[in-house]
């Protein structure tokens, strides 16, 4: 029958999930090209890692595990212009949050400087590079572009013995930054721009944070890269889209320095989020013009960032394993982010009771000086979080947006007259509110209904209303950060000069808010739901012992919807 389906077996529903990336990897184990799995994470110490870092990390940490090898941590640290030992321990702490485990493997390409200009030399001798003299300027003029082929440079055919010379008097810093390079000598009619006899080497009279002054030849990245990873036997270099065109180069500087196994480059797309100021240039600008506290702001998209508001590593790999992998750059919504950080938080956390823009409810016929304990669930979707015994008394604090003088249709919470059930507690109705001289209300006044405890099993009536508080002879003062987005989404993220569209909201500070007693001893890095509120995380910067600093993570609430 033309409808009959045909059963699909385990193994090719297996086949069919796998990405490109893994089929290209089988492929190569089942042809024996190789006979082990290795990865590594490369970054650059130049700034801090933000989350498009993250999907790379996890990814080569995952593909590693997935197929029984190795994954390596190697920092690509040969620009000494840039490199700071703050951006090591930073790289280092966020791979190891997020739980990519490099075990002993911790690499500096640095360390290979030496094995580096031994095949620089190698090169030189097998007449594959040669030094030259032209300036930068001048490099790229000879170059052409995409419709000239280049011109030769007039030191090309310098002899094997003068270029050696050359070469170690440039090592021994006989030449000033710019005056001399060492280029491959490939092909400058190539129709891949890298491949027209690229600069491999450059004199730079530079400190550098690991080797200290030992070197004032640094080689470029193009030609450290692939032998580092050839050093570590990496069988996989997985990198992003724009080293696509590089590959050649790669190719190149492994044949032939002729290592044995060399390393295979195969490239995925980046990770784009929307609205989201991810350019290290820019995040670096907002740090030394003091808009964000650091690089760990929490309106910015770093690791360290996410994970000083409250982020956890199983919400960024389910964002991670969401996005998935694919040749083709495509942008993210940062709401998907968002969604990920719910959904693992959602069932762990105790949803406790916060005030962040207090009013005072008295009730007045409860009795005075008199405190009882209520007990509140700590998560109705997960009751196995238990419950907590929380104090109640006379005068409480609720949220000012739960009353209203002059209430619209379908308000349901507080307004004069009406009835509400105070949450885990009793049921209340308003009698009369007080008010300053400007107009604004400062006390709400109600009474109580002693029967209506909750767990007590009262059904005599039903209130449509449910509002939480606090009580304020046992509630803690404590400062919330509320958070959006750095850059103003609907006006675009840049402006027509290029800077930054800063966002005037991206951060609300609100000092007075109240907190039932048992988050005044929440740790850095500890996270609750507020209810209504969103879910919070004590600051690991700006907390006390006794005295937290609560940020925002996430409303509780989002627009985004699983694409189906």
């Amino acid at each position: 029958m033309e409808n009959e389906k045909t059963a699909v077996t385990p193994e090719e529903k297996e086949v069919v999930s796998k990405n490109f990336i893994e089929q290209e990897i089988e492929k190569d184990l089942a042809e024996g090209v190789y006979d082990h799995v290795q990865t590594r994470f490369p970054p650059e110490p130049n700034g801090y890692l933000h989350i498009g870092h993250a999907k790379s990390i996890l990814l080569n940490y995952g593909l590693a595990k997935q197929y029984g090898g190795k994954f390596n941590l190697r920092f690509d640290d040969t620009n000494p212009t840039k490199e700071k030992t703050e951006f090591v321990d930073s790289i280092m702490e966020d791979v190891k949050w997020l739980g990519a485990d490099f075990e002993d493997r911790l690499f500096f390409a640095s360390n290979y400087f030496q094995k580096m200009y031994e095949c620089a030399v190698f090169l030189i001798k097998k007449g594959k590079a040669f030094v030259c003299d032209l300036s930068a300027d001048q490099i790229r003029e000879y170059r052409g572009d995409f419709t000239t082929p280049g011109k030769e440079s007039p030191y090309r055919n310098r002899s094997v013995e003068e270029n050696l010379r050359l070469f170690e008097e440039m090592k021994e810093g006989k030449y000033q930054d710019g005056e001399k390079v060492l280029r491959a000598k490939i092909d400058m009619a190539s129709p891949n721009i890298n491949m027209r006899d690229p600069v491999i080497y450059r004199v730079a009279h530079m400190h550098h944070h690991n080797t200290g002054d030992a070197w004032c030849i640094y080689p470029m990245y193009d030609f450290a890269h692939p032998i580092e990873d050839a050093i570590e036997h990496i069988t996989h270099s997985i990198c992003t889209l724009e080293f696509e065109d590089h590959r050649p180069l790669y190719d190149w500087v492994v044949r032939e320095c002729e290592f044995e196994n060399p390393p295979r480059q195969i490239e995925f797309a980046k990770l784009y989020l929307t609205n989201v100021v991810t350019g290290k240039r820019y995040i670096k600008k907002l740090v030394e013009d003091k808009i964000v506290d650091g690089w760990d702001d929490p309106r910015l998209v770093s690791i360290a960032a996410l994970r000083r508001r409250g982020y956890t590593p199983e919400a960024i790999k389910m964002f991670v394993e969401m996005v998935g992998v694919s040749k083709a750059n495509s942008s993210v919504d940062s709401a998907m982010l968002e969604y990920c950080i719910r959904e693992d938080l959602k069932l762990k956390r105790s949803r406790m009771m916060a005030i962040l823009d207090p009013v005072k409810l008295v009730i007045d016929n409860y009795p005075e000086g008199q405190t009882e304990m209520m007990e509140v669930p700590n998560n109705l979707e997960n009751p196995e979080l238990g419950s907590r015994r929380v104090p109640f008394g006379r005068e409480l604090y609720i949220e000012r947006e739960d009353f209203m003088e002059e209430p619209p249709r379908k308000y349901f919470r507080l307004f004069p007259g009406n009835e509400v059930r105070l949450m885990s507690a009793y049921f209340v109705t308003c009698t009369g509110f007080e008010k300053d001289e400007n107009g604004n209300i400062t006390v709400i006044h109600a009474t109580y209904d002693p029967e209506t405890r909750s767990g007590s099993g009262f059904n005599a009536r039903k209130v449509k209303g449910t509002i939480h508080w606090v009580c304020a002879e046992t509630a803690k003062k404590v400062e919330c950060r509320l958070y959006e987005n750095i850059v103003d989404e609907e006006k675009g993220k840049l402006n027509e000069d290029g800077s930054l569209n800063l966002n005037p909201n991206s951060l609300t500070i609100l000092k007075d808010c109240y907190v039932e007693p048992a988050l005044a001893e929440a740790k850095p890095y500890e996270s609750f739901q507020f209810v209504r509120n969103g879910y919070f995380c004590a600051d690991c910067k700006d907390s006390k012992p006794g005295q937290p600093v609560f940020n925002r993570i996430v409303s509780l609430k989002s627009s985004f919807k699983i694409q189906k």
